[in-house]
């Protein structure tokens, strides 16, 4: 799905902006002589943004519209370098509302329901992003932001919430912590809008089945709104992004090249009509790709697979790139275990080592289960892997998301 006309103008109003702020993007474009686009291939050769340039722009380098018309700021978490700050309009904060009412719209939740937000609150995106689009919606926001399980589970009983917004992660550990209590007739929900992080087949059916709500993934990031640019329709997983904020393009990570639909690549955002900091062709890192076609469900809005992965959770391991998407390919055929696992790579004696956690119930052999792993493993990724497996709930669940790759070898 190729940028159209309509689209191209408004780059060029972007362009406009961003050379007339003299932002790092607006700068790349007046060395290189560029001053709008006329055609697709004109915006196919528009230079890349990446995160590194918009660390760079630390703390307000990023800003392009006046200082007097930013309202708010909102900042990704920094936790592998100088955060990256994303300064906002009153008309970016009200197109991000109308872009996640639609999102809850899109997932069948009305102004009837009651929506627990368990995502944080503050600098980062998510919970206020889920909030704004509740308060657009008119639906009853219960904004609890993270952690305290105890009083989560209290006023999900108390107050009939029907919709959770959380991480993955999080719905698990709730979903555990229903069944041990013996609570489920209490709880009255019916849906759950899941993000933040990438998660699998055997999960998304164990938070499925284990509290016996529809799931829809939510996807976003910091740096383009928040939460709230796609979700799936009740047709599948694809999720509908909303091309009249955002355009989407897939590229291959190696030739930087745009993908026919259907092909997987890495997601290039550009924001269309973003005023405080908008962003053209930025490098996400997330893997996907355009799901050809029309929806049966009847959105017009394209669609965007499930996020697989990104670039950068390939791991190196005994000269063998591996990503974590891989080794769950191989768990979800395993029905004795659960959703879980725990990947650890050290170097000992001269050579690197993975060891794989999983963990099922006590019903299995534990040493045969290993065993037949890590061979599939390997069929999988070319080496054997130590394969642990432990108790269900003996590896650790997160209320915000799960680290499932721990690398010893730089600590």
């Amino acid at each position: 799905m190729r940028i159209n006309e309509t689209q191209l103008a408004q780059v060029n109003h972007q362009i406009d902006a961003l050379v007339s702020a003299g932002s790092f993007y607006g700068k790349k474009l007046t060395e290189a002589g560029i001053s709008g686009v006329k055609t697709v291939e004109d915006f196919e050769n528009l230079p890349f943004s990446e995160k590194a340039d918009l660390r760079d722009a630390y703390p307000l380098g990023l800003m392009t519209a006046p200082e007097e018309e930013i309202v708010r700021i909102h900042s990704s978490s920094g936790t592998t370098g100088l955060p990256v700050i994303i300064p906002y309009t009153k008309k970016d904060v009200e197109d991000w509302a109308t872009m996640f009412a639609r999102c809850y719209e899109m997932a069948g939740i009305t102004k009837k329901d009651r929506i627990q937000i368990t995502p944080g609150y503050g600098l980062w995106t998510a919970g206020i992003g889920f909030q704004l689009g509740c308060e657009k919606l008119g639906a009853m926001a219960v904004p609890m932001g993270p952690g305290n399980t105890e009083k989560q589970l209290q006023m999900m009983m108390d107050l009939k919430t029907t919709v959770l917004c959380s991480t993955s992660s999080y719905a698990l550990l709730l979903a555990e912590e229903i069944q041990k209590r013996g609570i489920r007739d209490k709880i009255h929900l019916k849906k759950g809008v899941i993000g933040s992080e990438r998660w699998g087949d055997a999960m998304r059916k164990r938070i499925h089945e284990e509290l016996g709500i529809e799931l829809y993934d939510i996807y976003g990031l910091t740096e383009i709104y928040g939460p709230g640019i796609g979700i799936n329709c009740d047709q599948g997983t694809a999720m509908h992004y909303w091309d009249d904020y955002i355009y989407i393009e897939i590229i291959d990570p190696e030739t930087l090249k745009p993908v026919p639909d259907g092909e997987m690549g890495e997601i290039v955002i550009t924001t269309l009509v973003k005023e405080g900091a908008p962003l053209i062709r930025y490098r996400t890192h997330d893997l996907s790709r355009i799901v050809p076609g029309e929806c049966p469900c009847g959105c017009k809005h394209p669609r965007l697979d499930i996020i697989m992965g990104r670039t950068d959770d390939m791991v190196k391991i005994k000269g063998v790139n591996v990503f974590p998407s891989q080794i769950e390919d191989v768990l979800k055929k395993f029905p004795e275990i659960s959703s879980e696992y725990q990947i650890r790579i050290s170097h000992l004696d001269g050579k690197d080592t993975m060891r794989l956690y999983v963990e099922t119930n006590g019903t299995v052999n534990f040493q045969d289960l290993s065993e037949r792993i890590a061979l599939k493993v390997k069929s999988k990724i070319g080496f054997t892997p130590i394969v642990k497996v432990v108790e269900l709930g003996v590896l650790p669940r997160s209320e915000k998301k799960t680290k499932r790759v721990i690398d010893e070898r730089y600590e």
